[in-house]
């Protein structure tokens, strides 16, 4: 038994050597190994043994099995390595100090801003979340206060899928799991987290409404937070954005998941307050709908509302791009204008 088993042994590993892919691998495995295998068929002659020869030849059989295993398992590794290594050799090489004239690529210009957003509320201790794109009703409406009846959701023209489920119309419809991923904050502490997302509603496209448009979500939770804290930071915002003095107003608005509700608006940069198509001629464009987060919005969140408050924001991304670069036509955007979009660069 002793000397066949080293056979065993000795011819597996010549074979094992000489094994250069995945496919000659499993075959010595499988001829070693497998049902009619080598050593399956020792584990199977064990049985013409006596008790004691069984129980000795048995330890070596298994011994010997465990091995080969642990062979194989081992070369799997090598077997990889030396792919990786025929790649690398076989690699096609770039000589990368070959002057060229193809154009670089740039930022999207909502991306600059978004980023410019999350350093700055980063510096201030804001974590940094991401929403899904495709929400549960309840996350969406429910879970911020606004039920199947509630006439606010004739406010948003909403894409339903075919299973239930639907396209988030705000940024909004992550507080919920957010404040059931952190919970309460400790006293003295505060829950801080910034989230921004795209989002999809069925509009009339014109120069200042999108079907598919980006915000931005904040959200303050604390023992201790009011308005105060909300225009702090509100104010700290657009200061850092725009880098200069920008012309707000705050007045009351009625959004389901804060009371009380504000919008803030401001002067719009493209005709300086005078009136155009993207301010309605208005001279105003709304940018940021903020208020104290509802009593009802943090029961349903999983924290209590008699002993924290907080305050919530939403910023409109995309409008705020179309400010910050003097972009009249919100549609330019999603056009993949390369030509126009190229001139945005940090």
């Amino acid at each position: 038994m002793t000397e066949n088993l080293d056979n065993i042994k000795k011819q597996f590993y010549e074979e094992l050597n000489s094994v250069n892919s995945y496919a000659e691998l499993e075959r010595v495995r499988v001829a070693y190994l497998g049902k009619k295998g080598l050593v399956t068929e020792q584990l199977k002659n064990l049985r013409y043994l006596t008790p004691e020869e069984k129980k000795t030849a048995g330890m070596m059989v298994n011994s010997l099995k465990d091995e080969i295993e642990q062979a194989i398992i081992s070369y799997q590794g090598t077997l990889k390595e030396k792919e990786y290594r025929k790649e690398i050799e076989g690699a096609e090489r770039y000589d990368f100090t070959i002057p060229t004239n193809r154009e670089l690529g740039t930022l999207h210009p909502i991306t600059i801003v978004q980023r410019r957003i999350e350093e700055i509320f980063m510096t201030m201790g804001f974590i940094i979340e991401d929403g899904l794109e495709i929400q549960t009703e309840y996350n969406n409406f429910e879970a911020v206060n606004t039920p199947k009846d509630h006439p606010a959701r004739d406010m948003q023209d909403t894409y339903y899928l075919e299973n239930g489920q639907l396209l988030k119309t705000h940024t909004s419809a992550a507080q919920n799991t957010i404040m059931r991923k952190y919970g309460a904050p400790k006293k003295g502490e505060h829950l801080k987290v910034l989230f921004p997302g795209r989002c999809f509603r069925n509009e009339n496209v014109d120069a200042s409404h999108e079907n598919t448009f980006f915000q931005l979500e904040g959200m303050m939770i604390g023992d201790d937070i009011s308005i105060a804290n909300l225009i702090y930071f509100m104010k700290v915002l657009l200061t850092e954005v725009f880098e200069r003095d920008v012309k707000i107003r705050l007045r009351p608005g009625f959004f389901p998941f804060v009371e009380p509700g504000f919008e803030l608006d401001i002067n719009c940069a493209i005709c300086g307050g005078k009136g155009c198509p993207t301010c309605k001629n208005s001279g105003w464009l709304e940018l940021l709908p903020c208020g104290m987060i509802h009593p009802n919005v943090l029961r349903m969140g999983g924290i209590d509302p008699e002993k924290y408050t907080g305050f919530a924001f939403g910023l409109g991304l995309t409008r705020l791009a179309m400010m910050k670069y003097n972009i009249k036509d919100i549609r330019l955007f999603n056009s993949g204008n390369l030509k126009q979009l190229k001139q945005f660069t940090r």
